[in-house]
């Protein structure tokens, strides 16, 4: 991830983006959307992991087997989510 996304899901997790400085600030209490923050960067990092492993399952394409393993572990690094 870069930069620009993560300020783009502080933004979706309810952060407000200084106006002067453009960083990132808390107005008030924010356990709440520090939780979504975080749940949000993880899931990006679970998906990017995953498209990894897909890629390295399409390398694989001779090899029936290792594909369906690495696509299964693809399916769950994504479900980690859903604990």
């Amino acid at each position: 991830m870069n930069d620009e996304q993560i300020i783009e899901m502080a933004r979706q997790a309810g952060f407000e983006i200084g106006s002067v400085t453009n960083s990132i600030y808390a107005p008030t209490l924010c356990e709440f959307e520090l939780k979504v923050f975080a749940k949000l960067v993880a899931e990006a990092e679970r998906n990017e992991c995953a498209k990894l492993v897909e890629l390295n399952a399409d390398a694989c394409r001779s090899d029936g087997v290792a594909q369906m393993i690495l696509k299964s572990n693809a399916e769950a690094i994504r479900a980690r989510g859903e604990e």
